[in-house]
């Protein structure tokens, strides 16, 4: 079996995801940089660089995670999950991540993708029955899901490791593995009786899954290669994939009515269902092909390192086994983001809980801006205050923003609020003129390596040369010595201002609206960068400093409002 990948601009359809949100609690900071927002900045600058792309994500809504958090509140598994799906919906809609559509596991067209999926696999013999040793608590009379049962990691000796998986060291585990394991409903210990299920025959794709993962070296992180390589030295078992929990899509075959899939079965199958429904969105139900059928299309999976091997190993395989469908073109495995020296914990109280920050006072860019350096691309990162405070008003504001508005407000003041006419461009200014042709094509080269924070140094250095030339420039001195000389340094200037704004755009998509909108000119695409967009005599808008500086007095007044755990 060979696997065939289009390289370089030939390709024009790229799919991007982000990792389905389990909706039984309040996403915080590191859910957004672990996934969502390294998500949205790809996919708004494919969008920009003209490449047909969709972004799907969705709510994961199925399995004992969903039961469990419902039990503890007293409410049915549909009732929390509509509660968190709006307050996630909310959460990404205010902090601007653009998804085509976010849909959810709940949906109809979710379990009618996930039954099919599953018949094709069964009906070519990747299914067998077996029994399962499975946690049975006697107390509670019932069989006790994964995720029902945890105890002591018996790889890294974590207290609280969850009968699926470790959460601190991400090995895949069963409840039998456990060490002193107990039921999370009641606290007893359970026994362990033998109980008829599914299993997904990984073991047959072992092979295949192998050469699909070395097919990936120099797209995938080698971290992320080498660490499913890895898993797959210690060979694959079959794995089960039912469970015997009410919440769920139903398993669509004889003997089997009481059982539904385990929920990292029909998971992964949201991104095809989720884009099944955008594709009934817009009006065109067979649109959906064109990335999930079609060959010339890249799909790219932004995920946390705990999930890397269901995105490495089990959704591939399960890829494979099924026939029809594309594999991952690339599988984006992020750390972790910490929280001032500690993990973030909202039990603890410690973190920064993202239903707080439209309370904050501070702008969403502002937000994203901090935490894009934070994405944990290779190793995880750690949020500070004082680091927050710095980036945003030495990077930038002192030098983004400075340059943006002491360049328009100038042009407003001295030249009746037009851009002036270029009567005079020496080699400096024609150099900067095309200078945001070279930067885009350099961010073009980081984004598509998914090297997203040395994509935004990127335009930061850019700011910087900007910066650089207006000092050097000295309109200031030359309008009182020849007015059309330091007019033309104003109109590079402008349109310098313009190649930032479409530069910055998948980073800070308000900002960039703003600086179009003080340009009083819309923004192409990647490939208007450098070219002079920005008009002779064009009339600017009303010219206003971007960003707010950030002291130390206001510093303490937002720690206080998003550091505070809600009721929810």
């Amino acid at each position: 079996m060979s696997f065939v990948y289009y390289q370089g601009d030939s390709i024009e359809k790229i799919l991007v995801t982000a990792a389905l949100p389990y909706v039984n609690n309040v996403p915080h900071i590191g859910n957004i940089v672990g996934c969502h927002l390294p998500a949205d900045i790809f996919a708004r600058f494919c969008r920009l660089a003209g490449y047909e792309t969709v972004f799907i994500g969705g709510s994961d809504e199925h399995g004992t995670p969903i039961e469990v958090a419902a039990r503890k509140v007293n409410k049915s598994p549909r009732e929390l999950c509509d509660e968190y799906y709006k307050i996630h919906k909310e959460i990404y809609d205010w902090l601007d991540i653009s998804y085509d559509n976010f849909s959810r596991t709940s949906y109809e067209i979710h379990h009618k993708t996930t039954q099919e999926f599953f018949l094709t696999l069964y009906e070519k013999g990747f299914i067998s029955e077996g029994l399962l040793n499975l946690p049975y608590c006697e107390n509670d009379e019932r069989v006790l899901p994964d995720r029902y049962v945890e105890g002591k990691c018996p790889v890294c000796g974590y207290e609280k490791a969850r009968g699926d998986q470790c959460e601190r060291c991400s090995t895949i585990l069963d409840p039998k593995d456990l060490i002193e394991p107990y039921c999370v409903i009641c606290g007893s210990k359970p026994i362990f009786k033998n109980v008829k299920h599914l299993f997904f025959d990984l073991n047959k794709l072992q092979d295949k899954l192998r050469e699909w993962i070395i097919s990936r070296e120099g797209i995938i992180s080698q971290q992320v290669i080498n660490y499913t390589l890895s898993l797959l030295e210690s060979g694959l078992k079959p794995r089960c994939i039912t469970r015997d929990i009410s919440w769920g899509v139903k398993v669509p075959i004889k003997g089997y009515e009481d059982k539904v899939f385990y929920v990292w079965f029909d998971a992964p199958i949201g991104y095809i269902s989720s884009t099944k429904e955008w594709s009934e969105k817009i009006g065109n139900r067979d649109a959906w092909k064109d990335f999930w059928i079609k060959k010339d299309a890249k799909i790219f999976h932004f995920i946390g390192k705990d999930n890397i091997p269901f995105h490495t190993i089990f959704w591939p395989a399960m890829l494979i086994a099924e026939g029809r469908y594309n594999l991952p073109y690339n599988v984006v495995g992020l750390q972790y983001l910490n929280y001032e020296g500690d993990k973030i914990s909202k039990s603890s109280g410690w973190g920064i809980f993202c239903e707080n920050l439209p309370k904050s006072g501070i702008d969403s860019d502002v937000w994203r801006y901090y935490l894009t350096f934070l994405i944990p691309e290779t190793s995880d990162t750690e949020w500070k205050w004082s680091e927050f405070k710095e980036r945003i008003n030495n990077d930038l504001i002192a030098n983004f923003g400075n340059f943006v508005y002491r360049s328009l407000s100038f042009i407003k003041n001295n030249f009746d609020g037009r851009v002036p006419k270029a009567y005079y461009l020496d080699e400096m200014d024609r150099r900067m003129l095309i200078l945001g042709e070279k930067y885009a094509i350099e961010i073009k080269d980081l984004m598509l390596k998914v090297k997203i924070r040395d994509s935004l140094r990127k335009v930061l250095e850019f700011s910087s040369e900007c910066n650089k030339y207006f000092n050097d420039s000295e309109p200031w001195k030359k309008i009182k010595e020849n007015k059309e000389i330091a007019g033309s340094k104003l109109y590079v200037a402008a349109n310098l201002c313009y190649d930032l704004a479409i530069l910055i755009s998948p980073f800070l998509p308000k900002t960039a609206k703003r600086i179009s909108e003080q340009l009083n000119t819309p923004l192409g695409n990647l490939n208007d960068c450098g070219k002079a967009r920005v008009r002779e005599n064009n009339f600017l808008g009303d010219v206003k400093i971007l960003f707010q500086k950030l002291d130390d007095e206001m510093i303490e007044k937002v720690k206080k409002i998003v550091t505070t755990v809600s009721s929810y």
